[in-house]
């Protein structure tokens, strides 16, 4: 008999490549392991989570798959457009174009991920421009558009995001990311540090426009409320290893490692 699991995988086997093809990842600070020999992929519309407490390797590896970090061994393929690509075998210039054309991150604090002395429509119409688009009407019509969706009033259009609250630079950053529709996303603790009615408002949308938009996703958090109303399916990692992974639910429903049973019962307790 099939596991969830296995029917999953095999409905987005054949739809497509898979998005992101990764082979025993390790990152190591001298003597410190970031994180070890992580395998996986993650296939067209599907959304992965990596949870764990802080310094499990989550955010390492975050920044491993993310080229933002070199890993120490181990390689990260990107099927990009038919092309498979070794991300770190990219140049930074070619890098760079990459994330403008097929990939985006979503950082925890919004600040790392906006220019704050730019408008907010400057700041999502950035993202076009580097796709190629030059006609200002239609950059600040898609914009404006891209405001609503994420709900900021779109009158605020020319307003700076420092004069915006946390959870509207967060929307602004979505905004940001996801106007270009790039088939890739990494979002590192897209909610920490806002408000728990924000936050529920803030997964809600995200949930909707991940949907709508068929991107693969990498969300690492901390908070399993948010893996698992945003992920399909879950990696649990600890002192850099991933010790489970499996379907969300079947993950946190019926655990099998010992740290994720603990993981999942300070949730409950």
């Amino acid at each position: 008999m099939s596991t969830g699991l296995e029917l999953l995988q095999h409905a987005l086997h054949a739809a497509d490549h898979p998005v992101l093809n990764v082979t025993d990842v390790t990152r190591l600070y001298g003597e410190r392991i970031g994180c070890a020999d992580v395998s996986f992929k993650l296939w067209p519309g599907e959304v992965l989570g990596i949870v764990g407490e802080s310094g499990s390797g989550k955010s390492t590896l975050l920044r491993c798959l993310a080229g933002l970090d070199r890993p120490s061994s181990g390689c990260v393929m990107l099927d990009d457009e038919g092309m498979t690509l070794d991300l770190h075998g990219l140049s930074e210039q070619q890098r760079r174009a990459l994330m403008r054309r097929s990939m985006g991150i979503v950082h925890q604090n919004p600040r790392d991920g906006l220019r704050m002395d730019v408008s907010a429509g400057g700041n999502v119409g950035e993202r076009l421009m580097d796709r190629g688009e030059r006609h200002y009407g239609k950059i600040r019509s898609v914009a404006s558009d891209w405001l609503r969706r994420v709900e900021i009033d779109p009158a605020r259009i020319d307003d700076l995001p420092r004069q915006f609250s946390g959870g509207m630079q967060q929307r602004l950053q979505i905004a940001r990311v996801l106007v270009s529709e790039p088939k890739l996303v990494f979002m590192d603790e897209p909610t920490g540090g806002l408000d728990v009615s924000v936050q529920a408002k803030l997964l809600d949308l995200l949930r909707s426009l991940v949907r709508q938009l068929n991107i693969a996703a990498v969300i690492v958090t901390h908070d399993l409320a948010v893996a698992r109303l945003l992920t399909d399916r879950l990696m649990v990692m600890k002192g850099g290893c991933v010790v489970e992974q499996g379907l969300t639910d079947q993950v946190l429903d019926d655990p099998q490692h010992a740290y994720t049973q603990l993981l999942t019962s300070a949730v409950l307790s």
